[in-house]
Order: structure tokens, then sequence, then C-alpha cells
């Protein structure tokens, strides 16, 4: 996303005629050379028509021809895109704390593993420090999910929960927790400083594996007691099993530690059905998008459904002129090779607040109900991108585009706040 709008004109009749009726954020620019008022909405069109056509008869509007010097606008093919174009454009025209404001961005919230500290413990905040980013695990999606998730961690192991900076003696008062057992209690030095500090390793694995850890060496010894038909410590292992996968499952797939958070969200593209927008996920900052055509992809459910049938799906069908070279490349290639130049790109930012915003348009999008979520979001797996797994979900969201399952206003996607609209809202911006 290189030039925040694509298209430009000083006629406001030019713009009137080839606005689309599409998605799209747009920009009115003042003839003094003032900020500019700038808007996402459902129908470029509509939205300029309103805004620019000359007012019938005897009317309370705004005449705003006279007062515009400039028009610009980029179709959009979500409200993904539409908020991150809106983002860049408020941070270029006005600053980072405006488009804030404006797009209503609060930093997410996060777990963070004090791991510098002699006795490590766990916190939640939405502040992010460039040396914690490995010890900051989110985003979740508010200060009570996080703080549910920390409170299941608690209860699976005896790490502290105070914040003081303890100074162990065998007078030390102590708290609630250690009375209770649920803290291994090195203020009054119940444990030595190894002891306490291969817990808060323990703690660190299971947040790094995402509970896979402790699931494991659980279910080692569930087995064993099961072979050896101890079926009571069986049962116990089960149970408490099940305990540490439900806590685990409470923080969403998103939910990893900030410098390590990669990902690739597929979203439908503005300009051709049969083409997705690929954005990558890097060091908490999203860089794209990237084009990739869907053509020649069947989907194995769908292709079952209606059988090898050309006719099922004629758009998956590519044109390709008789003297022109076929190319042989695989889409799993194609998306390789597209993935690695979305990775060779510009480096991440170093600017923890321009991180923690992208973080929260993520964050916004990616908890909301599915089925008001658009596009679809894929990690790595093994260090490793599952490249076939993204070219399907690639097809699938292409198809739901394609059969119009994908509303071309995306107005189910309309919880995101809206800039104002209203027409004294755009004079005072375009007035000096």
């Amino acid at each position: 996303m290189d030039q925040i709008f694509e298209h430009e004109t000083i006629s406001i009749d030019e713009a009137l005629a080839a606005s689309p009726k599409a998605c799209g954020v747009l920009a009115l620019f003042g003839a003094q050379g003032d900020k500019p008022y700038l808007a996402k909405t459902t129908n470029l069109h509509r939205r300029f028509a309103r805004l620019l056509q000359p007012a019938e008869g005897q009317t309370a509007r705004i005449a705003l021809r006279d007062r515009i010097a400039k028009i610009a606008w980029r179709i959009t093919g979500s409200d993904f895109e539409s908020n991150l174009v809106l983002y860049r454009a408020y941070a270029e025209y006005f600053s980072l704390d405006e488009a804030r404001k404006r797009l209503k961005l609060r930093a997410p919230y996060f777990i963070r593993f004090a791991a510098e500290n002699r006795f490590p413990r766990l916190y939640v905040t939405n502040k992010l420090t460039r040396r914690a980013l490995k010890h900051t695990y989110g985003p979740f999606a508010s200060r009570a999910a996080a703080e549910r998730y920390l409170d299941g961690v608690h209860e699976l192991f005896k790490l502290r929960r105070c914040h003081e900076e303890l100074r162990p003696a065998h007078d030390h008062p102590g708290c609630v927790y250690g009375e209770m057992k649920k803290c291994n209690a090195p203020c009054q030095l119940r444990v030595s400083d190894e002891e306490y500090g291969a817990e808060a390793k323990a703690v660190a694995d299971f947040l790094n594996t995402r509970g896979e850890s402790l699931l494991t060496t659980i279910a080692t010894e569930r087995d064993r007691a099961s072979e050896a038909m101890e079926f009571e410590a069986a049962a116990a292992a089960h149970a408490r099993y099940t305990e540490v996968k439900a806590t685990a499952e409470s923080a969403g797939e998103i939910v990893r530690p900030v410098s390590e958070l990669r990902a690739v969200l597929l979203l439908p593209s503005a300009r051709d059905a049969t083409t997705v927008e690929a954005w990558l996920l890097h060091g908490g900052c999203l860089r794209g998008p990237k084009r990739f055509s869907t053509l020649g992809i069947r989907i194995a459910k769908e292709q079952s459904q209606v059988g090898s049938s050309l006719f099922a799906q004629p758009l998956m069908l590519q044109p390709v002129a008789l003297d022109e070279a076929v190319s042989t490349e695989t889409p799993e290639e194609r998306l390789l090779a597209l993935l690695t130049q979305l990775e060779d790109g510009t480096p991440p930012t170093a600017n923890l607040d321009e991180v923690a915003d992208h973080l929260a348009l993520l964050k916004r999008w990616y908890y909301r109900p599915e089925i008001k979520r658009i596009g679809t979001i894929c990690f790595p797996e093994n260090g490793s991108w599952p490249v076939r797994k993204l070219v399907r979900a690639a097809a699938k969201v292409s198809m739901k585009a394609g059969a119009g399952a994908i509303s071309p206003t995306w107005q189910s996607e309309a919880a995101t706040p809206q800039p104002d609209t209203d027409d004294a809202a755009v004079t005072d911006k375009l007035s000096s």
C-alpha cells in the first residue's frame, strides 16, 4: 500500500462520474490547502453525490462545490482494509494521535512475564517496551479476557501474584495465596531461587507453547497410570488435563509473544472476485497487500459436491491466449513466492505506538463474531507457513466473494466507529 489514494481529480463532475458504487475511503481537500476531510463509506458514488451535487430548491445544506480543490478516493474490499487506509491517511495528513482519536483506537491488553526480576511474575498491561516484546503475550480481546487467562495460569502454577519488590526473610508476613498453598512464597524463603526459577521456566514454556508443554507432561502421566492399571491416578490426571486444556484454549490463537507474532490475513479484493488481498503480520506490524489470484483452484469439498463439471464454477477457468506461454507454477508456489516478497519487504517499524495501533486494528477485526468477520487469518505451523491450508483459505474467501456471500458494502461490519459525516463537519474541516 505504497500510495494511500489510487484516484485523484480536481474535477467534481469527473469524480461523480468515475466514482464506483463500492466501499472505500475518500478525501476532500480544501482550496486553501487546509487539512482534508477523510471518511470511509459503503458507497463512494452515493457519498460523493450527497456531498458534492448542487442542492435542488431551498435547502439548509451547505454548498461544498466551491470549497473543494481536489478529490481523492481508494476502493477497498473490506472494512478492515478501509480502517487501515483511513489510519494511514490520518497519520499522513494529521498525526498518529489524531488517527487514534478518529478511529477510537485503544492499545490492546497483553500479559507480561517479568523474566528480568529475581522472582518473575505475570501481570496484565497495555504498554509495550522493546526489551520485553518476547515476554509480552497478546493481544487479548479486553482487559477482562486477559485477567481471566491470567487467573487460569495462576491456578496451574505456584508463581507469586504480588507486585512488590521482594526482600525474602523468614519473618516476612506473606500473603493469603501463600497460606492457601497457591504460591511458593519466596518472600518467606520457602523455596530457593533455583526452585522458584524452575517454576517460572515452566510458566514461560506454557505461555510459549500455548499450553502444550504442560499438556504433554500430563498426558504422559495419564497414559503411564492407565497402563499400570492405576485408574484413580489416571482419572485425576485426566481431570487436570481437562482443566489445563480449558485454560490454554481460553486465549485466542492470536495470543503469542509479540516479537514472534506472525500471520497472513486473506481478505477479499475490491477489484476482482477471483483475487484476494494477502497481508502479512510481522513483528506486530501489517505489510501489504499483495494480490493472489485463485483462478484454477478448486476446494476439495466443493469439488466433491458438484463433481468435475466445468459449469460448476466458470470463474475458476482462466482464459489463455493460444500463442501465450502458460505458467507452470502451482498455486502453492505462487503463494509461497508472494509471502517471500512480503517478508523481504520493509522491516517492522521501530515505533511501538504504531505497533500497538496495528494490533488494535487487528484485535478489533479478529475478535468479532465469525459471522461478521470478513476474510480469514492463518498462523505458522511448526515454524513454517501451511501453504496448502493458505491456498484453500484463499479459495474459500474468493468463492464467498464471488457468490455474493460477502456483501460488497460489508454492512455487516458496521460495528467499527465511523468518523463524522455530516455536511457541517466537512465544511469545518475545509474552511479556514
